[in-house]
């Protein structure tokens, strides 16, 4: 008897089980299942998302007392330090600014992401535009690796329009970068160009999103390897003149560790620069936007930084 009971009571447990899974199937054969993530993580609402990398870093706990802090005429500045992963100084640096060229480090991610197949860029008469220029000339075809040392080290907005237009034509191109901005979890970063020219709408990011920004194009070492180079020679060939590169402004020569990145001005921006440093055991990025001099103000911020950690700065012009 008790083994009759036990098949019955199986048998309409699995029953049971049957008549729920059908039951189940049948209102969710037409539902999609719908990602937890915002629009701007979802790879069907941004194509940027191949490139997902979530970085937060802590802003918390910044107490300058210290009497030797720099005094600095820039708007906002920031410097963290990647090796202790810490802010070691901070001014405004969720206020939204002008970023003049600053723009070209993600105007470089966004090229060296969607290089073409076929590593010509045409430049056209368009992309001729105005102020630094790498000096191109219409009819020109060069290599998307000599287009990101003119983008670099001459900050050529030439370069960034024949970049744009070529990777992906400029209205697009200038949607992915802002695509790779929310990818990155960015919130108060705007572009309406590739150059960082004013006057194609309201663009402007802030010291922390830089920050962010900077750190992830260095992860791509052809974008390292070029802001950390401090000339450049282009031989003429037949489908373009010949070049000669020379960054002087972020310190690359003056100050002993510095591996580049880049620095802007625009009369609404001010004098901006991005500097990353390596020197005894540290890594560092500086921020400053709007300052009144810029390199004398990195360079007292990488000292004071250096000091902090009680290391002792090294012998710079």
């Amino acid at each position: 008897m008790k083994k009759i009971f036990l098949y019955l009571t199986l048998l309409l447990i699995s029953f049971t089980g049957i008549i729920w899974i059908l039951f189940y199937k049948q209102n969710n054969e037409n539902k999609n299942l719908e990602s937890p993530l915002p629009d701007q993580f979802s790879k069907k609402e941004n194509s940027e998302v191949s490139s997902l990398d979530f970085w937060f870093p802590n802003l918390f706990g910044i107490f300058e007392t210290d009497k030797n802090v720099p005094e600095l005429s820039a708007k906002s500045a920031l410097v963290y330090d990647l090796t202790d992963e810490k802010v070691v100084f901070e001014k405004n640096s969720k206020e939204k600014l002008p970023m003049a060229s600053l723009t070209k480090i993600m105007t470089a991610v966004v090229a060296i992401e969607h290089k073409r197949s076929d590593d010509r860029y045409t430049v056209y008469p368009d992309n001729l535009v105005g102020e630094n220029v790498m000096g191109l000339t219409a009819g020109e075809v060069l290599t998307l690796d000599d287009l990101l040392y003119g983008l670099v080290l001459l900050s050529g907005n030439d370069a960034a329009e024949v970049l744009a237009q070529n990777s992906l034509g400029r209205d697009e191109f200038i949607k992915a970068m802002n695509n790779k901005a929310r990818s990155l979890g960015l919130k108060d970063t705007n572009f309406t160009n590739p150059s960082g020219l004013e006057g194609d709408g309201n663009q402007y990011t802030t010291a922390y999103d830089l920050l962010v920004m900077t750190r992830n194009a260095l992860s791509y070492p052809q974008f390292a390897k070029v802001v950390a180079t401090p000339e450049y020679h282009i031989d003429a060939t037949s489908e373009h003149s010949v070049y000669d590169l020379y960054n002087e402004t972020n310190l690359l020569t003056s100050y002993p560790g510095v591996k580049g990145v880049k620095d802007g001005y625009t009369p609404e921006a001010g004098l901006c620069l991005v500097t990353y440093l390596e020197y005894g055991g540290h890594k560092l990025i500086g921020i400053i936007l709007g300052s009144e001099n810029r390199r004398q103000e990195m360079k007292d911020l990488l000292d004071y930084s250096l000091k902090t950690q009680g290391i002792t700065p090294p012998p710079h012009s």
